[in-house]
């Protein structure tokens, strides 16, 4: 079984174009059964119909976030790292280490490597003098006391069971994970030489400007035409230009949104800038974004590219687009107590991954032999039958869920997962809740959404959805015939805490 689509049978021809052509109008000097050159008048429907229902995608960052203004050309965030010491490690060399000028037998040198989140650690990990570690490896758990530190990457343990590492199995280039638990010190002894310092990370992200245009005659503004229209944002009447005034500034609107979800910042400012771009000119800053030779001064970092970059993906159960189970949830559950382990998290999906969501959890209902049971209980024959899921909770977390129009809508990311598959977004995981960062430009910790909107504004200025009209219809601005309306946007997205979120793909 399949489902066809009747192609240029839909009413296509009514799609944006960049200038008026004939085919938008019907032909009233035609002779014949097509023209209006005939003896009976045909019956009218001067009603605009609405045959794609609500077409704008906007308003999910409006559900999830937060907007904010903000005064620069960028905005700059600290998010806090872990507060307890785990690291990647290796062992390097045993029965060598020497607290009395001999070799102690039974001692192990371990390099410190990266952090468990892969940052590189080295010399500057956070291991001190009586520390005491677990030290693991695929087949074995070994407690031990740090009894020396090095400035190098470097320190002494000492197992406390009696058994050497070698005993437990361990051997030389042996990778291994070493986690603080605690310390500890003789009587009388003095106390710690070293203070551990906490860490933290710095993220930036820049502005862009959008903008839009629409312009028509003043002749053209005051001819009535005989279709009456109805516009998504209420506009309506039988002047044509209302139409077009309001789906410009729609899909302004949504170029707004569209945009904070899928901008990406090049590599390296060559990738744009060829001699072709003279516009952008680099932020100041001396080394900071914006000089030469990087790509900081175009784009923006949207939401999927913050994820991808410093957030998690799942690619599902099968790798199709709409494979999913509750296996996968579990491996998202294990991913989220890594991390910040946040209980209330807001699901976003495409229809695909919605109903597979839905039968995941039916079929977790051992009554409902083929699904006739679950969704509204003690069902009968009068009554409507809900096969679908709103939200569940696994474990200590919560999951709601919702349908994402604009990985649905043919018009916009529906059309690419259908063609590119193997790369699609199937949707996304966001936070609920607040999180508390430090704000380098207000200066103090804030508690913000995990997801804002920054927009350019002042006393003077507000840059947020900024619109004017020129011309001299309505009101007189310019000897020119014409209404030119003007749409203009500054704003980036901040995606705080992005360990937090989980892209499906």
């Amino acid at each position: 079984m399949a489902i066809s689509n009747p192609g240029n049978l839909l009413n296509s021809v009514a799609a944006p174009q960049k200038q008026t052509l004939t085919t938008n109008y019907i032909d009233f000097t035609a002779s014949g059964t097509a023209g209006w050159a005939q003896q009976y008048l045909p019956d009218l429907m001067d009603s605009e119909a609405d045959v794609f229902g609500n077409r704008t995608v906007s308003g999910f960052l409006a559900q999830v976030g937060a907007e904010e203004p903000m005064s620069s050309d960028q905005v700059i965030w600290s998010e806090q790292g872990r507060l307890h010491l785990t690291y990647n490690a290796t062992v390097t060399d045993f029965n060598d280490i020497s607290t009395s000028g001999g070799s102690d037998a039974g001692g192990a040198k371990i390099t410190i490597g990266t952090d468990i989140d892969g940052n590189t650690a080295g010399a500057n990990h956070g291991i001190r003098l009586n520390d005491t570690v677990l030290i693991a490896s695929k087949t074995a758990i070994v407690r031990a006391l740090v009894v020396k530190t090095y400035a190098t990457a470097i320190i002494d343990v000492m197992p406390y069971d009696g058994a050497t590492l070698e005993d437990a199995g361990f051997v030389n280039a042996t990778a291994c994970v070493v986690m603080v638990y605690g310390s500890e010190f003789a009587k009388g002894t003095d106390g710690r030489s070293e203070a551990a310092t906490p860490q933290f990370k710095t993220f930036t992200n820049k502005p862009i400007i959008l903008k839009d245009y629409y312009e028509i005659s003043g002749s053209d503004a005051s001819q009535i035409g005989w279709i009456e229209t109805v516009g998504e944002d209420g506009s309506s009447g039988y002047y044509w230009y209302l139409k077009a005034e309001g789906e410009t500034r729609m899909r302004f609107a949504d170029y707004c949104e569209m945009s904070m979800l899928e901008a990406i910042k090049p590599a390296t400012a060559s990738l744009i800038d060829d001699g072709l771009n003279s516009q952008f000119t680099a932020l100041p800053g001396g080394t900071g974004p914006g000089t030469s030779g990087t790509g900081d001064n175009y784009s923006t970092e949207g939401l999927f590219n913050a994820i991808e970059n410093r957030g998690n993906i799942t690619t599902g159960v099968t790798g199709e687009v709409s494979g999913v189970d509750l296996a996968e949830f579990d491996l998202i559950l294990n991913e989220f107590d890594n991390q910040g382990a946040i209980e209330e998290n807001m699901m976003f999906v495409n229809r695909a991954t919605s109903l597979a969501i839905d039968d995941m959890l039916a079929s977790m209902n051992g009554f409902g032999t083929g699904g006739t049971s679950y969704g509204v209980f003690e069902n009968d024959e009068d009554m409507a039958l809900n096969l679908g899921f709103s939200g569940f909770r696994r474990g200590s977390y919560d999951f709601y869920k919702s349908d994402f129009r604009y990985l649905n809508d043919k018009g916009t990311r529906g059309s690419i997962n259908d063609i590119y598959k193997a790369g699609a977004i199937r949707g996304v995981i966001i936070p609920a809740g607040t999180s508390s960062v430090y704000d380098q430009m207000v200066g103090a910790n804030m508690r913000r959404p995990f997801l804002h909107v920054r927009y350019r504004a002042s006393q003077m200025e507000d840059r947020k959805f900024k619109t004017w009209i020129t011309g001299s219809v309505g009101a007189v601005t310019s000897k020119l015939d014409v209404m030119q309306v003007n749409f203009l946007s500054e704003r980036c997205l901040v995606t705080q805490g992005a360990n937090n979120f989980m892209l499906f793909k």
